[in-house]
């Protein structure tokens, strides 16, 4: 079991852990020091015991209030999860009706014939004109 130094508020405490865990140990000492050293610079010298302990809660705190956030997140994501289902399984929206006008074929007969009645005036016309 590997023994490692630790710094909290400037003093030194050797502390076992378990093989491969030396990383995680430096980082949460880390964590504990920069309360200790936010704490020493507020109140000054204080005795060991009380440093840790008030470092210690200090941290305690900050941990509640990410687990109170983690809570709300996950009732607000629990929500949205819900809200997908409910989406998933509603029945497909009604396809809206869109009414295209059929032109009979009577009308477009008539249509041609009347173009072609027109074209046959517009050329008598011009045949007018040029004589």
């Amino acid at each position: 079991m590997p023994e490692v130094t630790i710094h909290i508020g400037g003093r030194g405490f050797e502390v076992s852990c378990q093989e491969g865990e030396e990383s995680y140990l430096h980082s949460a000492a880390k964590m504990l020091d920069d309360e200790a050293q936010v704490l020493s610079d507020q109140i000054g010298r204080m005795p060991e015991a009380r440093m840790l302990l008030m470092a210690g809660l200090m941290l305690a705190d900050k941990t509640a209030a990410v687990e109170d956030r983690i809570k709300e997140v996950e009732a607000e994501l629990a929500e949205r999860v819900q809200e997908l289902e409910a989406l998933k399984n509603a029945p497909p929206p009604e396809p809206e009706r869109i009414e295209v006008a059929v032109v009979p074929p009577q009308v477009t007969e008539s249509l041609a014939e009347l173009a072609a009645r027109t074209e046959a005036l517009a050329q008598q016309v011009e045949e007018q004109a040029a004589s």
